[in-house]
């Protein structure tokens, strides 16, 4: 199957205005913008077929452009990323059986969760839409629970099926746990990465839905295919001792750079 990783990227971002180009320092003190390093950890994806940066602004377009990304114009309408996708395979004529929507805030993804995410959707002809989700660790979850009392999002959580369809995702810490745990312990919370793998056929769709009430009380593009009744397949991928983390918040940048420091990410 055919695969194109699209890459949304919006200057004008209600939490955090002009978050794609804002600069990440590596290991190695080599600063490079949040765009960049998601189109970097883009390319290291097996299996894909072309990469592409959408974007509504002329500043991403030039800065994407300078360092050798295929950016691809798509509407100021666009109210996510799930239908700046849409906009964008439609710009670029079609032709791709799974569409991969690599959200720009997330530069820490390793490709193996991108590999993983298409195979599942690969395997299981039923699901629409597939999406990663990662066991949280005890000092994931009290991050979490950290940014939460001091009234930040810290991330988007998932609850889900025996069969790995979604109930529910959520920017509160769902499910409740009474317990509490020490920074290695496995735990019953699990973290949603957000990326997306669809099939045409659903993202077109998609575009023709309104915005659910769930959607515009949580601010998760997802929930509108659950409030529609489709079928989202959650994909497990396992952290293989990498850290993960994304750019949700002003705050979240030296949380990140230390997290590639330790990593040694350039």
């Amino acid at each position: 199957m055919s695969v194109l990783i699209v890459i949304p990227a919006r200057y004008a971002s209600t939490r955090y205005p002009g978050k794609p180009l804002v600069a990440l320092t590596g290991a190695s003190g080599v600063a490079k913008s949040l765009v960049q390093r998601s189109w970097e950890a883009a390319q290291q994806v097996k299996g894909c077929d072309r990469v592409v940066v959408a974007t509504d602004d002329d500043r991403i377009k030039e800065a994407c452009e300078a360092f050798g990304a295929e950016v691809v114009m798509t509407p100021e309408s666009c109210a996510n990323g799930t239908e700046r996708c849409s906009a964008a395979l439609d710009a670029l004529g079609g032709g791709y059986d799974i569409i991969v929507n690599l959200q720009g805030d997330a530069p820490l993804t390793p490709h193996w969760f991108v590999e993983d995410l298409v195979q599942g959707l690969q395997d299981d002809l039923q699901a629409e839409v597939a999406t990663p989700v990662l066991r949280c660790d005890g000092a994931a979850l009290n991050g979490f629970l950290h940014d939460r009392s001091e009234g930040r999002v810290g991330g988007t959580t998932a609850v889900f099926t025996q069969e790995r369809r979604a109930l529910y995702f959520s920017k509160e810490v769902i499910p409740y746990t009474p317990d509490r745990y020490a920074d290695t312990d496995e735990t019953p919370v699990f973290h949603h990465v957000g990326v997306y793998a669809y099939r045409p056929d659903a993202l077109k769709m998609y575009c023709e839905w309104p915005t659910g009430p769930l959607e515009g009380l949580e601010g998760l593009e997802q929930l509108r295919f659950l409030e529609q009744g489709r079928s989202v397949l959650c994909v497990e991928v396992e952290a293989r001792d990498r850290q993960f983390w994304e750019l949700n918040n002003p705050e979240d940048v030296p949380r990140i750079e230390k997290m590639m420091s330790e990593m040694g990410m350039n």
